[in-house]
């Protein structure tokens, strides 16, 4: 077979919604771009009316950035549900505590915006059909080699892209970092999240709800258009793999011990759809490594609780977009200083998410009654200092 040689000045392996906005924006930067989708990806594209299960909470970030590409006001409209407040329980049944934050307290019109997976991709791929210096690959990658000037990447049908940086946009179980040999420290939740939607009795009034519960996890309704909700319930492995068993309406049940009060009866949306997804901690030793950068989940898997691990992978496209549209002129993409700088201004951030996030996971599922009682208080007090909570609002759109 032939060797047909591919050239760009990057290629970017793998086609979710953060490797698409990567291409988009170093494409609409003058920049020459191969994005190697994966075949059977690329033509699962769902275009069904009924709502996704999966779902994300974009910050203000996020929102900039699909702004700026031209990506936000591509978005179906009708289908984006602004998020105007939010309510943190402990429903622990040592004590209660509770934590409230709003736009009108922090002097802002949305707290963040719930976008479907499939609107997010969808709005990505229209854009990326009319942008220049894209070139669409699919296939198999197979062998990676780094040299001094260039990385090439091998395909499984012969061909090979040769590029000056490499971007590894290829999710928790990246292949690229894997074969940069970026080692990695790895540990399970043993919990699922698990995600499905329902009709709502009573109006939202846009309020996402949150409640830790003592010996079964975490649970998320995330506000949808109408009188509609996003579960996403970070559950121990065993009581997920009961939910994932038992029909929507048993799991509507367990929920109104908690929704009833505020939101009434749930109602599984029909078609009846629930999925799973393991919960992890991945931490790479590095987001970088000679002509590779790391971006979304391949750089870092954070646990869902926040809801930021979309928002995080938002930020490295945006700090790399600068940092390559503000390099020097005698500097490629894949440059070692270039590598550096993004390195640097993703550290902090990633870091603090990681750290906020696990410590939380741990705090919140201690059966230690004196932490659960000390959290409960730290909540209480923390909900009457409104200057602190602005702070925590300001850092969580980051600001």
């Amino acid at each position: 077979m032939n060797q047909q040689l591919i050239r760009s000045e990057i290629c970017i392996v793998g086609d979710g919604a953060v490797g698409k906005a990567a291409a988009l924006g170093l494409a609409q930067a003058g920049l020459s771009v191969v994005l190697l989708r994966s075949g059977a990806t690329n033509k699962l594209v769902d275009t069904t009316p009924e709502w996704d299960v999966r779902v994300f909470a974009l910050n203000h970030v996020a929102h900039d950035l699909l702004d700026s590409l031209k990506v936000w006001g591509a978005l179906d409209a009708s289908r984006l549900a602004p998020v105007s407040a939010m309510q943190v329980h402990d429903a622990a049944e040592s004590g209660s505590g509770k934590l409230d934050f709003d736009a009108y307290g922090a002097y802002i019109n949305e707290l963040a915006w719930i976008v479907e997976d499939k609107n997010l991709n969808q709005a990505l791929d229209s854009a990326l059909r009319f942008a220049p210096n894209i070139q669409f690959v699919d296939g198999r990658a197979e062998a990676l080699h780094v040299g001094s000037d260039s990385a090439s990447i091998r395909l499984t049908d012969a061909r090979v892209i040769e590029s000056q940086l490499i971007i590894g946009a290829d999710g928790a179980q990246s292949w690229v970092r894997g074969q940069a040999d970026i080692g990695l420290d790895y540990r399970s939740y043993g919990q699922q999240g698990v995600v499905t939607n329902f009709a709502c009795e009573k109006p939202h009034h846009g309020v996402a709800r949150q409640w830790f519960v003592e010996g079964q996890g975490i649970i998320a309704l995330l506000p949808l258009p109408g009188n509609q909700v996003s579960l996403v319930w970070s559950a121990p492995d065993l009581l997920a793999a009961d939910l994932m068993r038992e029909p929507l309406s048993a799991l509507a049940d367990r929920l109104a011990v908690y929704a009833a009060p505020e939101l009434g009866n749930l109602t599984p949306l029909q078609p009846e759809v629930v999925k799973a997804f393991p919960l992890r901690l991945i931490r790479p030793h590095s987001m970088v490594a000679q002509r590779i950068a790391l971006i979304g989940d391949a750089a870092h898997a954070v646990h869902p609780l926040a809801g930021h691990g979309m928002n995080l992978g938002f930020g490295d496209v945006q700090a790399l977009l600068r940092i390559l549209r503000e390099r020097e002129a005698h500097r490629d993409c894949g440059d070692a200083r270039i590598l550096a700088r993004y390195r640097r201004a993703r550290r902090e951030e990633v870091a603090l998410m990681q750290f906020t996030t696990d410590g939380l996971a741990h705090l919140f599922g201690s059966e230690f009654p004196a932490v659960r009682l000390m959290r409960n208080l730290g909540m209480n007090l923390l909900n009457q200092l409104p200057v602190l909570k602005r702070k925590l609002i300001s850092h969580a759109m980051g600001k």
